[in-house]
């Protein structure tokens, strides 16, 4: 598992892109279905490349050595998610971060997304998008 501390202290060095994806990205049922399937068969504690949690999927540059031992497996960067929203069985990309690692090997924001979704037969570009409603009124006394 990797270490969010971590990864958000790496942000602050030259070379890391944390992205928010605006608007979110919604990975509709089939294909979310379909991606979750295809990260957990390519775990990175089975051979994978791919870690992934409820919250943020993360993707390593080659197969970690045994159970929660990386042993030098290096981070390209994570994916953040949301399951079950906007509805039951939707998924929702919200923000990606490339590691120096990884940008400095050519990853980008789009990159890293679309080899995720790619699983589900979806890249960035063509994901259909969270609809922004207008903000609010401010509060009047």
């Amino acid at each position: 598992m990797h270490n969010p501390e971590l990864l958000m202290a790496e942000a602050y060095d030259e070379g890391v892109v944390s992205e928010v994806i605006r608007p979110a990205a919604i990975v509709p049922e089939e294909s979310a279905r379909a991606i979750l399937v295809e990260l957990a068969l390519r775990d990175v504690q089975n051979g994978g490349l791919w870690q992934s949690e409820p919250s943020l999927w993360s993707r390593y540059d080659r197969p970690w050595q045994s159970y929660g031992n990386p042993a030098g497996a290096e981070l390209i960067g994570t994916v953040q998610v949301a399951y079950g929203t906007p509805t039951r069985y939707e998924i929702t990309i919200y923000r990606v971060t490339v590691t120096q690692y990884g940008t400095g090997r050519g990853w980008t924001v789009a990159s890293l997304c679309d080899e995720s979704l790619a699983f589900g037969g979806l890249d960035l570009a063509k994901c259909p998008r969270a609809s922004l409603g207008a903000p609010p009124k401010p509060f009047k006394f």
